[in-house]
């Protein structure tokens, strides 16, 4: 039971004494404190040496004698809110009791009674609002209190009547500071969260990129070495013209994995212009690649080519990409064909094989980085994508992407539904 109750009091102990932050009070509360504590004395004496003492004791009330010793109660009860965001209760209640010294034995306390209520808006700042209204009603009860029992100029003239009021401005002011800091939390805190979603989206842009570089450069390279190794002995003209692939292969690899790299060390740099981005435009040079890699491909493309949308331009080249390089990695023997469509309103893909339909999910797995990646793709561009065995056997990949907001969605290819 002791224990418990020792604990208790440790308990209360802290939240009185302990301070909300570690450190010296700041310069800038020093500076308020000071400048608070020196207006507030000059006040006071003012106070008790009027000008004309009959303008405002009046009615039987006399000017009380203040010596000077006690002005320093008043000094007191603003030094010490030097610390008010390190200690705000423990200061609220030294600012309090000294102002109520003060006060008890008649001495006028209209200025003194400021300082407290400056203890009670930084409390007002901290606490909930609940607390803080308990506070300050404690507060104003006390030195109302106060102030009636030897009050100067009559029990509830003078100061009685700013008591109130001082406290509920304070009290007022330091819950709307506090609502402010809340709400300029809430704005930061949400824009971390973009940010960290930005950057997450940015990490996912990147890795599927470096997916369909890879994998499609290794794709390419894995067979022609497979095929110079068995052509070197007995046709080495041919198996030059496989390793000739693999170095046109790697070549092209390589240069867009710079590209990437350069875009995540030089973030902030322009890109080189000397670079061509990949999109359709360089179809042909993948058509090349890929047949270079033994696959026969047909690439036809219908409709007036236009300017397409950045975004539209990268995912319509990397889904064919990756379409092919799953054909080459897993259809086997095997013919191509890939048709672009340029519409008014739309940019249609499809890319079919006649190799092992079935083998392609198999072998890249249904829910892989490949296919998982294609459909991401088109689903970041705004389009749709049909991804499955194709109607006579093959492998069948059909895309669609708008190229304007109110572009109707277009007929469903030929194709199965894809899986999802």
């Amino acid at each position: 039971m002791g224990t418990a109750q020792e604990s208790h009091g440790r308990s209360v102990l802290s939240a009185w004494a302990l301070p909300l932050r570690r450190g010296w009070p700041s310069v800038r509360d020093a500076v308020i404190a000071a400048a608070l504590t020196v207006i507030a004395v000059a006040a006071s004496y003012g106070e008790a040496h009027p000008t004309d003492p009959r303008a405002y004791f009046t009615g039987g009330h006399h000017l009380p004698h203040t010596p000077n010793a006690a002005l320093l109660l008043v000094a007191a009860a603003g030094t010490v809110l030097v610390w008010r965001h390190l200690y705000p209760r423990a200061v609220l209640a030294c600012s309090t009791a000294a102002v109520v010294a003060y006060t008890l034995p008649g001495y006028v306390n209209g200025v003194a009674l400021l300082l407290p209520a400056v203890a009670m808006g930084t409390l007002a700042t901290i606490l909930p609002i609940r607390r803080s209204v308990v506070w300050a009603v404690g507060v104003t009860a006390i030195l109302m209190a106060a102030t009636y029992v030897n009050n100067p100029l009559g029990g509830t003239s003078g100061g009685f009547d700013l008591v109130p009021a001082n406290i509920a401005v304070a009290l007022f002011a330091g819950i709307a500071v506090s609502n402010r800091r809340a709400y300029m939390d809430s704005l930061q805190d949400r824009a971390e969260r973009d940010a960290r979603r930005k950057i997450d989206e940015e990490r996912l842009r990147i890795a599927r990129e470096l997916h369909d570089v890879v994998a499609h450069t290794m794709a390419t390279i894995n067979v022609q070495a497979s095929a110079a190794a068995q052509l070197l002995r007995d046709r080495p003209e041919q198996a030059a013209e496989s390793l000739a692939a693999i170095r046109a292969a790697s070549k092209d690899g390589l240069r867009e994995l710079r590209a990437i790299l350069n875009v995540l060390r030089q973030a902030d740099e322009p890109a080189d212009p000397t670079q061509p981005a990949p999109g359709l435009a360089r179809l042909n040079a993948l058509a090349t690649g890929v047949r270079a890699a033994g696959l026969p491909l047909t690439v036809t493309v219908t409709g007036q080519p236009c300017e397409l949308p950045a975004v539209t331009d990268l995912a319509a080249f990397r889904i064919i990409q990756e379409a092919l390089t799953n054909t080459v990695r897993h259809a086997g023997p095997a013919t191509a064909t890939v048709s672009v469509r340029y519409g008014d309103a739309d940019l249609g893909v499809e890319i079919t094989d006649t190799g092992r339909g079935s083998a392609h999910e198999n072998g890249n797995g249904g829910t892989g980085h490949g296919l998982r990646g294609m459909r991401e793709r088109a689903a970041a561009a705004g389009g749709t994508i049909e991804i499955g065995p194709g109607p006579v056997g093959g492998f069948q990949v059909a895309a669609w992407f708008p190229l304007s907001g109110d572009s109707a969605a277009p007929t469903t290819p030929t194709s199965q539904k894809a899986r999802q």
